[in-house]
């Protein structure tokens, strides 16, 4: 939802003539939701295919619901940028229309370990993932990295809960899977997935007396991970992300205020990145002119330089952004706060 209202924003100021000036054309935004599901995006997929309006997509956002709707967009030759679709797999395909304004689970897998090895200072971790599409390749690329990274790793899949999405886990699988964590003698613990499952575990965690240091993802980057799991079972629990925190950004604060109007509600995570894959779309349509096509977006999309409040946007050849940062945060009390970048942190 924060993303739609960001992209919303951006479509709104670019015809009030905010951010481009006068544009040849008149800007329309029109939603699709694929609940994040990869048995709904072919759906949602189709209706923005089918109607010749749309020459570009923002999204889609979940990695799963991304490959599972690209080779219908791609087969259209319609442009999707993602705010936040990670699996590296997805920038295999040769897709010509698929780009994402974040980097991918191969940069933030990696940078995981290396804060774990160099920060944390670990020398045993577990690893555990929700059988998603998302987080298996993520923690494929955690564990690799932190067995270069000569960390004892053991890894245990515990499928997403049906409670917390569409997965075919149990909450009853997490008492058991926290012995095995306690039993490991691991003091990290990565859990690669979504925030409600990871509440899920960490609660099991703390019952079972585990005192060691929790650490997820951007999936788990939101502030119902708090509610969730309880703020003193949540303390200290570490999340990444290839996205920063702006809010002492000059360039973010204009944003900041005019979403929180428009959505009545602050920014969430990836917000900042649905807004900046919005206004490079829009750069690329005014540069075309009024002959706007699902062609010549591609075709821009691929030389595009846009400066967004995020980062310079500008892709390579097969759709992923150029520049791999990833960020840390923790909870500390009832909030999440940026740390910084895992490449200055492990220094």
């Amino acid at each position: 939802m924060t993303r739609e209202y960001a992209v919303q924003l951006a479509v709104n100021e670019a015809n009030e003539g905010m951010v481009f000036g006068k544009l040849p054309f008149k800007l329309k935004f029109l939603a699709e939701d694929d609940g994040g599901s990869a048995t709904q995006s072919p759906t949602a997929a189709a209706a923005l295919i089918n109607n010749s309006s749309v020459v570009a997509v923002v999204g889609p956002a979940f990695s799963g619901a991304t490959a599972a709707a690209e080779p219908a967009f791609s087969g259209a030759n319609l442009a999707t940028v993602s705010p936040s679709a990670t699996a590296p797999k997805l920038a295999t395909e040769n897709w010509k229309n698929f780009f994402r304004v974040v980097a991918d689970d191969n940069a933030q897998g990696p940078a995981d370990a290396l804060y774990v090895a160099k920060v944390l200072k670990a020398k045993a971790v577990f690893s555990v993932d929700d059988a998603s599409t998302y987080a298996v390749g993520l923690v494929s690329a955690f564990d690799s990295a932190a067995t270069t990274d000569k960390l004892k790793l053991t890894h245990q899949e515990a499928p997403g809960t049906t409670q917390c999405q569409a997965g075919t886990g149990d909450v009853s699988e997490y008492p058991a899977l926290a012995t095995q964590i306690q039993s490991s003698g691991a003091k990290v613990v990565f859990y690669a997935g979504y925030y409600c499952d990871f509440a899920l575990l960490t609660k099991a965690l703390r019952t079972e007396g585990y005192t060691g240091q929790l650490m997820s993802d951007d999936g788990s980057l939101d502030p119902h991970y708090i509610s969730d799991a309880g703020s003193s079972d949540a303390s200290k629990a570490i999340m990444s992300c290839a996205c920063a925190d702006l809010s002492k950004v000059a360039a973010a604060k204009a944003f900041f205020k005019s979403f929180q109007k428009l959505a009545k509600f602050p920014v969430g995570t990836y917000s900042a990145e649905a807004f900046d894959a919005a206004n490079t779309i829009i750069s690329v349509m005014k540069k075309i002119g009024a002959n706007v096509t699902r062609s010549s977006v591609v075709k821009g999309l691929h030389t595009v330089k846009y400066q967004g409040i995020t980062k310079l946007v500008k892709f390579q050849s097969n759709g992923d952004i150029s520049g791999t940062a990833v960020y840390v945060y923790q909870v500390k009390g009832t909030k999440i706060v940026q740390l910084g970048l895992v490449s200055t942190l492990a220094k």
